[in-house]
């Protein structure tokens, strides 16, 4: 008895082209959310225009603050401006992801989100990676004004292969603190508890990292703190590409308290970050909010 041969056309879906349909509605879900967060940011453009003035002033001010420094004090001969452009490339790159759960906790409060969780999402990712998406496009903006910006105040410029390198890094960056701010926003009870953890820990970080001095300049805690700060680990990398034209992943990148760290291993320890926060904030999503 010869076997019956179902028709391919009428056999049911394999597991392959379901992923494709998820990440067919993963895509879809993501770019309808990321469109909804440009729509609001052309309707108030301050938000971006802020977020260009603020690190413009850091770069004049600080700066002015220590133009007349010793020569040689930050190592060789780089001047503060050299010094100062990678803390704040990153700085502003994480004060905008850090405030990312903000438009979601309002969503939260105004009760739109609710009826988005209710929707038939593929994964609740996708707010992360819309919110994601805007956030580094605001970030990309800002640090193209700030590296053209240091570069007429004598920062100089990196090469292409040194500025592809600064977006991946701010990148990684932006992606893990994005994420753990809308954790925070599915987490905390409302926009002010909110406020105030960022207010909290906006200016220490930034004070507990080699932004605005190197890790010679501090006390041997704080040293051990800014060490582990996961802004030093942006900072530095993106410092050390400006300052050096021949660069490789093997290069020495920071001298820590505990040893010599070159520039794979401080991306590495980035990469690791943005796992970690992803791997706290997945209970997170799948919350429910009354």
């Amino acid at each position: 008895m010869s076997q019956s041969v179902i028709p391919t056309s009428l056999q049911p879906l394999g597991a392959e082209s379901r992923d494709d349909n998820i990440w067919a509605e993963f895509t879809q879900e993501t770019l309808a959310l990321t469109k909804r967060l440009f729509i609001q940011l052309q309707r108030r453009p301050t938000t971006l225009m802020a977020g260009i003035i603020q690190p413009l002033m850091w770069l004049i001010l600080f700066g002015a603050l220590f133009h007349n420094a010793p020569q040689g004090l930050f190592g060789g001969d780089v001047n503060y401006g050299q010094f100062l452009a990678p803390g704040v490339i990153v700085f502003t790159a994480f004060s905008g992801a850090l405030n990312a759960g903000l438009p979601v906790m309002f969503d939260r409060e105004f009760g739109f989100l609710n009826r988005l969780l209710v929707a038939p999402l593929s994964t609740r990712y996708s707010i992360v990676a819309a919110s994601t998406i805007y956030i580094i496009s605001l970030a990309f903006v800002q640090t193209v004004v700030i590296v053209g910006a240091s570069a007429v105040l004598g920062a100089g410029l990196p090469g292409v292969a040194g500025l592809s390198m600064i977006a991946a890094i701010v990148f990684l960056i932006v992606f893990g603190v994005t994420a753990l701010s809308l954790g925070l926003a599915f987490a905390l009870p409302g926009h002010i508890e909110l406020i105030a953890v960022i207010f909290v820990t906006n200016l220490p970080l930034l004070f507990a990292s080699t932004a605005l001095a190197p890790l010679s300049f501090m006390t041997h805690w704080l040293q051990w703190i800014a060490a582990l700060n996961p802004l030093t680990y942006a900072i530095e990398p993106i410092r050390y590409l400006y300052l050096h034209a021949a660069w490789g992943f093997g290069s020495p990148v920071m001298q820590a308290p505990w040893g010599e760290m070159n520039l794979a291993v401080m991306l590495l320890v980035l990469v690791l970050f943005d796992g970690a926060v992803l791997a706290l904030i997945q209970p997170l999503l799948k919350r429910r909010f009354a």
